[in-house]
């Protein structure tokens, strides 16, 4: 096989895409070059059809530490499980070439993406997404390519590509754009209250520099010989079974379809297809019957399809009875369990989303190690998606991919309105359990963890509500709908999911179903998703607008203080034996930073205050003219020396003892005496000079 490479400008760099020379015996593979970055992805597709209903695509994205030059940790020194950010890079790949696939493609079809080489200044994840689809796009796999996947921040109000972990952290709106020529096919990312204008902005100035991308790969397919795709058939099944199903089916799922209730929709749609197996194929061989039967779940499904869409299309009317635009009934209920510290029930048609906060210290940070080195974050959310919240019965134990994901977004919702840890120097923990799910559970997981915040007592600056939008498009008929049920979105043709407060957008997240997405369907998502998410924010903040004036009696009280830098290395003490003591003698938690702030955790005030005294004593400093009562801690022939503060002696000279004339400081003073003195003068070297005489002479008068 020849090689081939192409070469184009993204934003000022040149990127490099080259197959040919390694991974040759894939169906596609392309190393992406950037500079000292490299990723080298690879595309697979099986010859055998599986008998699956659905596509069977993985991606696959493998972060190695050699690319950074370093060992992975942990005993064994090799890379492990995908890390949360590795799978969450997996689904910003799968995500947008999923529909570029046509719809009976049923061959099981592997993308790895292996990072070879990474400087840390480089948005990876969007090499690797324009790295799979030039890998699908040479290949004879059938791909509606290409695409390009671009990360867009803004950073003082400039629009950058692909901004370094450095620079993507001082942007005020960060997100991943995914398209084809035709428009947008996925969106996924984090803002600091942003507008809907704004988020626009963001979209077209993507778009718009992607043009060399989609160049660059239709150049590499025509040197690497525009190999045929494979054919696709749609599956043929006998018109005449075909219209007698259909003719049977279609009142039974328009009548079902109109059920309010999900379980006794679903259990109408059951019957239904139950009743139609029994009527249509009772009489049938087995091995007609086996080929009718498969049949029949097709056509089953394509009637589902087709009405659940024309009722809205044709009567504005939805499954459950809603027109385009009403958001489910909403109920919200705080303070459910006394024993965590903060706690919220969102309650939104049939989703049920119970939130839960818990309040630690510094220890209790999330660590993780990444190719960008180790991470601490003080705010994590953990997402978790129980088979009893669909009426279903499965394994338990781990996340799932779409678990880590949905813990993501809702996660990067609530980031924005998280104090900063001067000001409220906890790390905070949620917990999303889902309870009933019928759409949307990610959004109701922000407004449950909204929530549990405002219930704990986190001084959060704004209230977050999330909420989902949906769109059913044929041809040039179009409807936007809000707050999308399960089944508008398995029905429909996009899932788009935007949260924030009052004042902006704090997160958002897009996946479609169709070819894309233009940019005017994209506005009037965005201002249709603004209207429900003030209705959900009116609803919640009936129930609970502030943060409660106090945290909970079971949560840590950490008290925060400042001490001179320099006196850091006395409170630590040798081999930290200073602080070790301070900590058994009050059972608190302290944690100090080399800048003198210095964070003590007690459940007991007492217990923290005591700890706090105790360094005071440590780090006080004499000051002239104070009276201190201290110990003699020994004797010399001119004086002695007098422990007025922990670790801090001054001298106190023999003319300094009495008002009388003495011989021996032993006649008067032993070690360990408690005496009281008198700071007289501290000079430049810190030497402090005592009196004890002045005290007396001032007791005499």
């Amino acid at each position: 096989m020849q090689k081939h490479e192409v070469k184009f400008e993204l934003d000022g760099k040149e990127v490099i895409l080259e197959t040919g020379r390694l991974a040759k015996q894939t169906h596609g593979s392309c190393l992406v070059t950037c500079g000292n970055n490299m990723v080298l992805v690879t595309a697979v597709s099986s010859t055998k059809e599986t008998s699956f209903d659905f596509f069977p695509l993985t991606v696959e994205y493998a972060e190695k530490f050699y690319s950074t030059g370093k060992i992975p940790g942990g005993y064994f020194k090799r890379e492990g499980r995908p890390t949360t950010d590795a799978t969450l890079n997996a689904r910003l790949i799968d995500r947008p070439i999923r529909p570029c696939f046509p719809e009976f493609y049923n061959y099981e079809t592997q993308i790895v993406a292996t990072i070879l080489s990474y400087d840390g200044q480089t948005a990876m994840n969007s090499l690797a997404s324009i790295g799979a689809s030039a890998a699908l796009h040479i290949s004879n796999i059938p791909f509606k390519g290409p695409t390009a996947g671009l990360q867009i921040a803004r950073i003082d109000g400039k629009f950058v590509i692909n901004p370094s972990f450095e620079d993507a952290e001082k942007a005020d709106l960060d997100i991943f754009i995914a398209a084809t020529r035709n428009g947008i096919l996925m969106v996924e990312g984090q803002a600091k209250f942003v507008s809907e204008k704004e988020v626009l902005d963001a979209l077209k100035f993507g778009h718009q520099n992607m043009t060399a991308i989609f160049d660059a790969q239709d150049e590499l397919r025509k040197l690497s010989g525009s190999p045929a795709r494979r054919e696709v058939v749609k599956p043929s099944i006998d018109e005449q079974f075909l219209k007698a199903a259909q003719d049977f089916l279609r009142p039974k799922v328009e009548e079902a379809l109109v059920t309010r209730d999900k379980t006794q929709r679903y259990e109408a749609l059951d019957k239904a297809k139950q009743e139609a197996t029994t009527q249509l194929l009772e009489k049938l061989g087995d091995d007609e019957k086996q080929q009718r039967e498969k049949e029949l779940n097709q056509i089953f499904g394509d009637v589902k399809y087709q009405v659940a869409r024309s009722m809205i299309l044709d009567k504005g009317l939805r499954i459950d009875g809603r027109d385009t635009t009403t958001v489910r009934t909403i109920t919200n209920e705080v303070a459910l369990l006394p024993r965590a510290h903060g706690s919220g029930l969102f309650t939104r048609g049939e989703t049920q989303v119970l939130g839960t906060v818990t309040l630690g210290t510094s220890d209790d940070e999330l660590l993780t190690e990444s190719l960008d080195g180790t991470i601490r974050k003080p705010f994590v959310l953990h997402y978790n998606f129980p088979p009893y919240s669909v009426g279903e019965t499965g394994r338990m134990g781990g996340q799932s991919r779409r678990e880590i994901g949905h813990g993501n977004l809702a996660e990067r919702a609530l980031k924005a309105v998280i104090p900063d840890k001067e000001a409220f120097p906890y790390a905070i923990r949620i917990v999303s359990e889902v309870l009933e799910s019928n759409g949307s559970s990610s959004m109701g997981t922000v407004c449950a963890g909204t929530l549990a915040l405002l219930d704990g007592g986190v001084p959060i600056t704004g209230n977050v509500a999330g909420i989902a939008m949906g769109l059913i498009k044929e041809g040039d008929r179009i409807a936007i709908l809000t707050d999308i049920l399960g089944d508008e979105d398995h029905l429909g043709d996009m899932d788009f999911k935007v949260a924030g407060t009052r004042k902006g957008i704090t997160a958002l997240q897009m996946d479609i179903k169709i070819d894309s997405l233009t940019m005017e369907i994209m506005e009037k998502a965005l201002n249709q998703s603004l209207a429900g998410r003030i209705h959900i924010l009116d609803e919640m903040e009936k129930v609970i607008k502030e943060p409660r004036g106090q945290i909970s009696d079971y949560a840590p009280r950490i008290e925060t203080i400042k001490i001179n830098p320099d006196k850091v290395r006395e409170v630590i003490g040798a081999g930290g034996k200073v602080i070790k003591g301070i900590i058994e003698a009050t059972g608190v938690k302290i944690n100090i930073e080399d800048d003198g702030t210095i964070h003590i955790a007690s459940v007991d005030p007492k217990d923290a205050k005591a700890a706090i005294q105790m360094i005071e004593d440590i780090c006080a400093e004499a000051e002239v003219g104070k009276v201190y009562s201290g110990k003699v801690v020994k004797l010399a022939d001119f004086g002695a020396f007098v422990e007025i503060l922990p670790n801090t002696s001054g001298l106190l000279h023999i003319s300094e003892i009495s008002h009388e004339r003495i011989r021996s400081v032993s006649d008067v003073l032993k070690q360990g005496d408690v005496i009281d003195v008198k700071v007289l003068d501290v000079d430049r070297s810190g030497r402090i000079k005592l009196s004890r005489k002045v005290l007396l002479e001032n007791s005499a008068e």
